[in-house]
């Protein structure tokens, strides 16, 4: 075998060495946005599937296309020179791009690590506001039930809802005429819940807490 094919062969077996980067990619970029999707970071947060899915895939184009090359970079100048004395004929642009894939990767499986750990450290956050939306649902059924109100039973539908802080709210529903509303404050913190009546009339589009 000539040294050109040698030289060919060398680099073939290399780059296959690298060649999970891509569909690493594909993999890692949609379990990130399963992650985004399922576990925000943030309890006020909510990533809807398509969304989530670009913010994954510019996310994880930033991690394989700028960081990874950049730490390739640095760790190729370090490697370099224990190769050469080990007797390693391997072009150092080869080199570059095999560390640029293999931490490619590396990076993608942090990324998506830490995705899980935001997530997960976020959950109970997420469960519990959702806990205190279901009883301010519940109450304010119940409120109209036991009113014997007409109107407000025929407007439940309208019912509109805003967090003024944590575990307490205000409910508004519309009147007939849909410029009048029926507004109730909820704090779920106590137990029982406590339902007041707001005398305001003020949609919670406008209302000034």
């Amino acid at each position: 075998m000539s040294d050109d094919e040698r030289f060919w062969v060398k680099r073939l077996q290399w780059r296959l060495r690298g060649a999970p980067l891509w569909p690493a990619f594909a993999l890692f970029t949609v379990l990130d946005a399963v992650v985004l999707n399922r576990l925000p970071p943030a309890s006020a947060l909510r990533v809807d599937a398509v969304p989530a899915l670009l913010v994954a895939t510019f996310g994880n184009l930033f991690v394989i296309g700028v960081l990874a090359p950049f730490v390739a970079w640095r760790l190729h100048t370090r490697r370099r020179a224990a190769l050469e004395a080990a007797g390693h004929a391997i072009p150092a642009a080869v080199e570059r791009e095999v560390l640029s894939d293999r931490i490619g990767v590396a990076l993608l499986v942090a990324g998506l690590a830490g995705c899980l750990v935001s997530g997960l450290a976020n959950r109970p956050v997420i469960v519990s506001e959702t806990e205190a939306t279901e009883a301010v649902g519940r109450e304010l059924r119940a409120y109209v039930d036991h009113s014997g109100s007409a109107e407000l039973q025929r407007n439940l539908e309208t019912a509109n809802t805003v967090r003024l802080s944590e575990g307490y709210f205000r409910v508004c529903i519309a009147r007939d005429d849909r410029r009048r509303f029926f507004c109730l404050f909820i704090d779920t913190d106590k137990e029982p819940t406590d339902v007041r009546r707001d005398p305001s009339a003020e949609p919670n589009t406008s209302f000034n807490r």
